[in-house]
This record gives C-alpha cells, structure tokens and sequence, in this order.
C-alpha cells in the first residue's frame, strides 16, 4: 500500500474538558509531590487560574480523544505491529483544571527504513484551550513492522 498518500491528512477536530481530579490523579501516577498539583489554592498563589498540567498530560488528552489508535485503523494497521517511538511537545500556555481544550490531529511524514521493514508515521497535534488560545503542539512518531 502507498501509505504516502495520507501525508497532510487530517482528522476530525476533539474537545475535552480538563478536570481537577483527572490532574490530581495523574500528578499521582507519576510521581508528581508539587502540591500547586493537588491544592488548587497552592497553584493560584504560583500564579496558575487553578491547578495545572503536569508536562506530559497533554498525551493522555490525546488519548482521553480516541486520536492514539484513528492513524492506525485509517490506514489497516494491526495495532500489534506498531509502537510509539518518540513524542515531542512544545507548550505556549499551561492547561490547568476547566480548561476546555480543542485539537487536531494531522498526518506530516511517513517514510520507511530498513528497506522497507520499518514503516514510521509521523503526526502533530495542536490544542488550544477555550479561549482559543494556543497551549500545546505535540508530535508523536508511530513505528510499524511490516511483513
């Protein structure tokens, strides 16, 4: 198949409310002791609106949305032949607890390696928040074994 085809593909736009406990428990999955990361007083005297993002959850935002997997699926990829193999994130503006953030996934590589053994799928996400506001562009890279 000539995967080339869905470079500049780009998919149905998502909305997800970001909520307290969402952050809070997240902050806790990974380690995060910040308090500003659980007591939504502590984060506003660190001159957050409420309490923020830990730097990777923009990802698990992809991920709340069903965008991990729609590259995939579009295409007639097994999920068992892929992994993520990198993720990159510029951020503009902190997500904090309320937001309501807005992305799009677009498709902006594909090339092979290894003579073809090795298909990658290069992606970026732009989020913005309620006020239209750019927050966070992130790009991830989906490797594929094929044959």
């Amino acid at each position: 198949m000539d995967y080339k085809n869905y470079i500049n593909k780009t998919y149905e736009p998502f909305t997800i409310e970001v909520e307290k406990g969402r952050l809070r428990f997240f902050a806790q999955a990974i380690g995060e002791q910040n308090p500003i990361y659980q007591e939504e007083s502590t984060a506003q005297e660190a001159g957050y609106e409420s309490i923020p993002a830990p730097l990777t959850f923009p990802f698990s935002i992809t991920m709340d949305a069903g965008q991990s997997f729609n590259v995939l699926e579009d295409m007639g990829i097994p999920k068992t032949k892929a992994v993520h193999g990198e993720q990159g994130f510029i951020y503009h503006k902190p997500i904090c607890a309320d937001d309501v953030v807005t992305g799009q996934q677009k498709i902006v590589d594909i090339y092979e390696k290894k003579g073809g053994a090795l298909l990658f799928i290069v992606t970026e996400i732009s989020l913005s928040n309620q006020r239209n506001e750019p927050v966070c562009d992130l790009q991830s890279t989906i490797v594929v074994r094929n044959g």
